[in-house]
């Protein structure tokens, strides 16, 4: 799995968990620990090519602390939907008292488009459910994509300790 298509889907589970971290008005600033876990409907990868172990790709868990602010909070309901890296853009953002929903579209290395769905479990958790199809360029050739991430997050503390927010783009 290239190398350059880890931010772009680490942005899409930042997106993925700006609502459930934040979308709410009793979500809280501070630190959250997202878990991860990605399954490919339809790998990029050659048959009987795996992704490395420890990779975002694999289908293990993968668990991110992000920092969360209450600008983020008033401006997003969680950090930016806006990735930072890749060419993908969130739209369609509807934020209910119970969860949210949200279309992706992205271009570049990886296009194709996908949904987002969040569960507001309560104060404190929230549950993810990313969906994209579309097409990955790998290398001289593109081949089809599909996948999913299962998310779950929890508030771990007012305290953002070393865990830095991400930049919160113009408008």
């Amino acid at each position: 799995m290239p190398k350059t298509l880890t931010p772009v889907l680490l942005s899409l589970c930042l997106a993925a968990m700006a609502a459930s971290a934040g979308a709410q008005s009793n979500r809280k600033p501070g630190l959250w620990e997202v878990t991860s876990a990605m399954t490919f409907q339809q790998s990029p990868l050659p048959p009987g090519m795996q992704a490395p172990p420890g990779s975002p790709f694999s289908g293990a868990a993968h668990t991110t602390q992000v920092c969360v602010t209450q600008a983020m909070i008033d401006k997003f309901g969680g950090p930016s939907p806006a990735p930072q890296r890749g060419d993908c853009q969130v739209s369609n953002v509807s934020i209910k008292p119970t969860g949210m929903t949200a279309a992706i579209a992205c271009t570049g290395q990886m296009a194709g488009n996908g949904t987002v769905e969040t569960t507001f479990v309560d104060p404190n958790s929230g549950q993810t459910k990313v969906h994209f199809t579309g097409t990955m360029q790998m290398g001289p050739r593109s081949a089809p994509v599909e996948w999913t991430m299962q998310s779950n997050s929890s508030y771990k503390g007012a305290d953002c300790g070393s865990v830095k927010p991400a930049a919160m783009p113009a408008q």
